[in-house]
């Protein structure tokens, strides 16, 4: 074999290989990430929320399951479902089993696409076309109203085009969120105008972060907004970061916290999961976030991009 065979060979094995390490591994490394934000009032206490995002859940996926379920001893004191939940359905009882011990918790949700829709066959190269170029196809509907009711039943609030006002840990928050902006389902005028000045944290929700929400609630003096959608990018590479976000939002903010305009902070979840016809994550691992909530005095002291690291939870991890 000549020299340029044995690169072509060798090219090829390699790609093999991260194929099946995306495929096989790293798409159910399971991943709690921690941050710390300064977006609170002064003089208040921390409070501790944790962000979970795009499980696009099946019925086989026990060890996602189990792991969620076990985030619950992380304590938080909110949580905070940004949508993307179902990717088959019958999956309802399986996105219930992982969020159980979570749902005790004060929390709330907004759906994204893939609650409404499931998951279709399609080109994978499809996924690095500019969001605004790739047709959207949808598939068969899923039972959104039957998870939306069972978490409701359970206490947490839908925010999708709702302004509340709740008490979490002895502090006033009021929130506001959005239906999934991909599918041009929001109405911000629905929610918009000033968010109050008299509460400790002023907190906006979206599935998608698209430019053009984040704008809104930015213009109208929420402290942090919260996300989904990109899976950080999904597929990443070492020193260029995401390829793609799937939305209008840039790479550079694909996963993890950044600032939005003046004062307004923004945290992008990679997520759970991925779609069953695209099951692969590279310098991606599937992700849950415990943001620590501080004074906007106090700097942060971590950042969700530098303090990934497996959970000690005894949840089964890489296990289908």
């Amino acid at each position: 074999m000549n020299k340029f065979g044995r690169i072509l060979l060798s090219t090829g094995a390699l790609g093999a290989a991260a194929i099946t390490y995306s495929a096989a591994i790293e798409r159910r490394h399971w991943t709690l990430r921690q941050a710390t934000l300064p977006v609170l009032a002064e003089d208040s206490a921390p409070l501790r929320v944790l962000h979970i995002s795009d499980l696009h859940m099946t019925p086989n996926q026990r060890s996602k399951q189990r792991w969620v379920a076990a985030l619950a001893e992380l304590d938080p004191d909110l949580v905070v479902n940004t949508g993307d939940n179902l990717a088959h359905p019958q999956a309802v009882p399986a996105a219930l089993r992982a969020m159980g011990p979570l749902l005790d918790r004060p929390g709330i949700f907004v759906f994204g696409s893939n609650d409404y829709y499931g998951p279709t066959a399609k080109n994978p190269a499809r996924y690095l076309l500019p969001s605004r170029k790739a047709k959207r196809i949808h598939g068969e509907p899923l039972p959104w109203r039957d998870l939306r009711a069972a978490m409701s039943e359970r206490g947490w609030l839908d925010a999708t085009h709702r302004r509340h006002e709740i008490e979490v840990a002895g502090m006033r928050i009021h929130l506001a969120g959005l239906d999934d902006p991909h599918l041009h389902l929001d109405r911000y005028d629905l929610i918009g105008g000033p968010a109050p000045a008299d509460v400790q944290l002023r907190l906006g929700v979206t599935h998608s972060p698209e430019p053009r929400v984040l704008d809104s609630f930015a213009e109208d003096g929420y402290d942090l907004v919260l996300a989904g959608h990109t899976h950080g990018g999904q597929l990443r590479l070492p020193g260029y970061g995401a390829l793609v976000t799937n939305c209008e939002l840039d790479r550079s903010r694909a996963r993890g916290a950044s600032t939005w305009g003046e004062r307004m902070h923004l945290h992008v979840s990679a997520g759970l999961g991925t779609s069953p016809y695209a099951p692969v994550r590279f310098a991606c691992p599937p992700e849950a976030t415990l943001l620590t909530l501080l004074p906007r005095s106090e700097k942060p002291t971590s950042t969700s991009e530098d303090t990934g690291r497996r959970t000690p939870f005894g949840a089964g991890e890489n296990v289908r």
